[in-house]
């Protein structure tokens, strides 16, 4: 069986691929990212992804290379990482009493073939009074996070409800993503073996 890559240094990817006990390496790429400021949320993720797998792959030819990517879209205007606390406070008003979308792109590349998709998820949040907003700020979650909260730490208390993969919005649909790699020689209901 290849090796599995994963080229990416985020702990949240790192745990739900973990989920499927499959062996794989990480292996962040370093490659200067490029935004097409005119492809759709779902798009671009897509194009990010890519890139990031192409650039490991590169590097790792004889592996299966896990690239992945994603944004928090509100009315069509992308939200990143604040850059400091008066940026997350400003998003969050905005996500107040709001549906806005989560996409995650995923591309898996190895010798012989390329698998490129993304997936939406639909946040709602509830209205968020100041102090319920200054308390999550206080917390330190936004500040690495796109849209300035984490869905699987204490911004859980802000998000009424969902529709769609809930771990797509944590940072990687992975269900998918394993019967994906079903594609590549990889089974995650074969990497766990029974003992009588």
């Amino acid at each position: 069986m290849k090796r599995l890559i994963l080229a990416s240094a985020s702990p949240r990817r790192y745990e739900l691929l973990s989920l499927t006990l499959l062996p794989f390496e990480t292996f962040p790429s370093t490659l200067e990212e490029k935004m097409d400021p005119s492809l759709t949320p779902s798009r671009l993720v897509e194009s990010l992804a890519e890139q990031k797998a192409t650039d490991i792959f590169t590097q790792k030819p004889d592996c299966v290379v896990l690239g992945s990517d994603t944004i928090v879209s509100y009315q069509n205007k992308r939200l990143g990482k604040p850059k400091d606390r008066i940026e997350a406070a400003e998003m969050l008003r905005m996500l107040s009493g709001q549906t806005h979308e989560v996409y995650t792109g995923v591309c898996l590349i190895d010798q012989t073939k390329k698998e490129i998709f993304s997936v939406k998820t639909s946040v709602t949040f509830y209205t968020l009074d100041e102090n319920t907003i200054d308390w999550y700020l206080n917390t330190g979650e936004p500040f690495d996070k796109a849209g300035s909260y984490g869905i699987q730490g204490s911004g859980s208390l802000l998000v009424d409800h969902i529709q769609g993969d809930y771990f797509n919005v944590v940072g990687l649909p992975i269900s998918k993503v394993v019967r994906s790699l079903k594609e590549f020689g990889f089974s995650f209901t074969e990497s766990v073996t029974k003992t009588e």
